[in-house]
């Protein structure tokens, strides 16, 4: 996707059997290598959450020659059951004459209420059949875009699917690809990179869809639960070391972006602009498809070149959890945090120094209502101060 701000339907009565299905683990790749959860969407609530979410309403076209309109009516976005059992996002598309268009559907973003700069971000994703003409895409984009715009507010899009090239080539199941955009105007400079795995990622299963980002590159990963020793599918480096370049990528991508899903229609990604020749929504599937996205992760480290912006705290299930080494490391009672070290430092979300001990012990009277992550040479603990 690129410009203005800005999913195989399973269809209970579609190929893959609902019944003989169960809900998917909720887990996603883990606290690994230092990072720690933040911040969690399990879209477990009757509504999407407004201090979480914003949906878009707009015929624009996404600055892509687009052919849906996208609309907030619950035809188009709702939470609900996948029909096994997962309450989800839901992004309906669906063939349909609405506000001089031929086709609706689903488009949310976080901006303003949920952004943050640097970490492990992931989605799990289930996709729909994009056959000819859908377009599903799980991206971010600088918080600053209302004052900057596009490209100046940068743009990495973690996973879109349904090309062009994978449909001259009968590979629209599995060739996807991930992008960064970025500069000072039109044309912006871009680096995509497509990949066209072994096995196909529109089976009806969800797949985990993974972005880390620090202050030297940003790289994505897709099934890293599944396959954690592997290769990103897609890396640019971005390291801070040029500001006297406008063009260069490091001067666009360390700052808080707000994440988006969404559910094109045709459009340039597509190569097709002709409502006749979307082939994916067709009467076998009611004319309808869907994306359906079970959670999507933040994780952090608590460095100081991270931040998390969040108006709201998101699901806090599992923030609790002591990480990484001995449980008996760190301790928290309500009022103080004991180390069995002695250096001991407490930091704040957005990545700040808080407070820090050489006598293993730091009271949290005084601080204010929130996550922090207390840290000594053997572990990370969260410590949530109520």
């Amino acid at each position: 996707m690129k410009k203005v701000l800005p999913i195989y339907v399973m269809m209970l009565a579609g190929a893959v059997s609902a019944g003989a299905q169960t809900a998917a683990e909720q887990t996603g790749s883990g606290e690994t290598d230092g990072y720690v959860l933040v911040w969690q969407e399990l879209f477990d609530g009757e509504s999407l959450n407004p201090l979480r979410w914003d949906i878009e309403v707009n015929g624009d076209g996404g600055g892509n020659h687009e052919l849906q309109y996208y609309t907030d009516r619950p035809e188009n976005v709702r939470l609900g059951d996948d029909g096994r059992g997962n309450k989800c996002l839901i992004l309906t598309a669906r063939r349909e004459q609405y506000m001089g268009r031929n086709f609706t559907s689903g488009r949310v973003n976080s901006k303003n209420r949920i952004a943050f700069t640097h970490g492990k971000m992931e989605a799990s994703i289930m996709l729909p059949s994009t056959a000819n003409g859908l377009w599903p895409a799980f991206w971010m984009m600088g918080n600053d875009y209302d004052n900057v715009g596009w490209p100046k507010c940068g743009e990495t899009d973690i996973l879109e699917m349904g090309n062009s090239e994978g449909i001259k080539n009968g590979t629209q199941d599995r060739f996807f690809n991930g992008a960064c955009h970025w500069g000072q105007g039109w044309p912006a400079a871009s680096y995509a990179k497509s990949t066209t795995k072994a096995y196909s990622l529109q089976d009806g299963e969800y797949h985990l869809f993974t972005v880390v980002w620090d202050e030297n590159s940003i790289a994505m990963y897709v099934d890293l639960d599944k396959m954690p020793r592997q290769n990103p599918y897609y890396k640019i480096d971005c390291p801070c070391d040029d500001p006297g370049n406008e063009w260069s990528a490091g001067n666009y991508f360390h700052k808080d972006n707000f994440i988006l899903f969404n559910l094109a229609v045709g459009g340039d990604f597509t190569g097709i602009h002709d409502a006749a020749q979307i082939t994916a929504l067709n009467d076998d599937n009611g004319q309808e498809a869907s994306m359906y996205v079970n959670y999507v992760r933040i994780y952090q480290k608590g460095l100081t070149n991270e931040h998390l912006d969040a108006a709201d705290p998101g699901d806090m299930s599992g923030i609790n959890d002591v990480l990484l080494t001995d449980e008996a490391a760190i301790r928290y009672d309500g009022r103080s945090i004991v180390s069995d070290t002695l250096d001991m430092r407490l930091y704040s979300i957005s990545g700040a120094c808080v407070a820090s001990t050489r006598n293993g012990n730091i009271s949290t009277d005084g601080l204010a209502a929130g996550v922090y992550l207390a840290k000594n040479d053997l572990t990370t603990k969260k410590i949530v101060v109520e």
